[in-house]
Formats: C-alpha cells, structure tokens, sequence
C-alpha cells in the first residue's frame, strides 16, 4: 500500500519542506510560519488516519520519520542563519541549538546503522523521549517563528534550553533502549531455540 491518505499527507510534507526554507530565507517568516504550521498538523493527522482507518503500511513507518527530521533539520538550520529573520533578540536560533538536535539525529543514525552491519538486529523502534524531543522541536520552530512574525521573543532562551535537554536525554536513552531491545532479541532466540522437554 502506497496511495494511502497517510503516504500521501506524508509526501506533502515532505514537498512543503523547500517551501518553507525558500519562504525563510526571502524574509517572508509569515507565510513560513503557515507553510509550517500546515506540515506539522499534517504529521498529526496521517498518523490519526493511519491508526483509525487501518491504513499503516511499511512504506509509512519508513518515509514519516524521514519527513519529520528532514523538516527539523532544516527548519534549524535556516533559522541558525543571519540575516533570514527579522533583528528580533535572541534571533537567530543559535548554532549550539541547532548542533545539539542534530548531532542527536546523528548520533542515532550512526549507532543504528553500525548495530545493523555488526549484529543485523532491526528491531530499532522510536523511544517516548524521542518522541517528545521531536514534539518540542516542532513547538519550538513554531515559537520561533511567532517571535519572529510579533517581536516577541522573551521566552526563546527557554525554548532552546529544553530543545537541548531534551535532544540530549532522549539521545542518551535510545542508546540504553536499543542495548534493551537487542537483549531481548537474544533471550527470545535462546528460548526458541532451546530444546522442547521430553514428553
């Protein structure tokens, strides 16, 4: 199943992400701030419809997560830049920020990939820490925009400090929870391969 309603917000996600970075960087932060705001309710609503009207597919678990960090790591990176936003204080996001969430992306991607090749375990799913992480950077680009579009940006050094803590922590954590999950595989191979009793 490729055509789902699901693949198909996803795929639209993914079509606004140019969108939205040549908005950024023209100046134009208010439509940006649109563009983005309809990306991240259409994230919402592919997983609502997926699980409501049975329509998850492998291509779905696949190409969703790929939208969402494509979106973050480009959102911060253009917003890292100067001279895209308006002169707003505490604008732009500063680079620590934006090093900080994706150097996570990277540190998972690279343990993931090197657990593939040495073990070939494939049973990676996404932490809840993970999972919020991603949830406050979404808040967090949408706070930085509305500061951007009402030059009011007092909040913004909290903001950064939890998008931070959290890219952090959940990076951290997944690392604990695929070593879980590895270990899990091995005792169920065991239990399986184990001899049956004697009847």
């Amino acid at each position: 199943m490729i055509l789902t309603i699901p693949n198909l917000l996803t795929f639209l996600r993914m079509a606004l992400i140019p969108v939205f970075a040549s908005l950024l960087f023209y100046g134009n932060s208010h439509w940006a701030l649109l563009v983005f705001v309809i990306a991240g309710v259409s994230d919402g609503i592919d997983g609502f419809v997926a699980r409501r009207f049975k329509q998850e597919s492998e291509l779905g678990t696949i190409i969703d997560p790929i939208a969402d960090k494509l979106l973050m790591t480009v959102a911060f990176i253009v917003l890292s830049l100067p001279g895209v936003l308006e002169p707003v204080r505490f604008l732009p996001v500063p680079f620590w920020v934006t090093a900080a969430v994706i150097g996570r992306d990277v540190l998972i991607i690279t343990v993931a990939g090197a657990i593939n090749i040495m073990t070939g375990f494939k049973g990676f799913r996404p932490s809840w820490l993970g999972k919020l992480s991603t949830f406050v950077q979404v808040v967090a680009v949408t706070l930085v925009l509305v500061a951007a579009v009402t030059g009011y940006s007092f909040y913004l050094p909290t903001v950064y400090f939890f998008v931070v803590l959290l890219a952090v922590v959940s990076g951290i954590h997944y690392i604990f929870q695929v070593a879980k999950l590895m270990k899990e595989e091995e005792a169920a191979k065991k239990e399986d391969s184990a001899p049956s009793g004697e009847q």
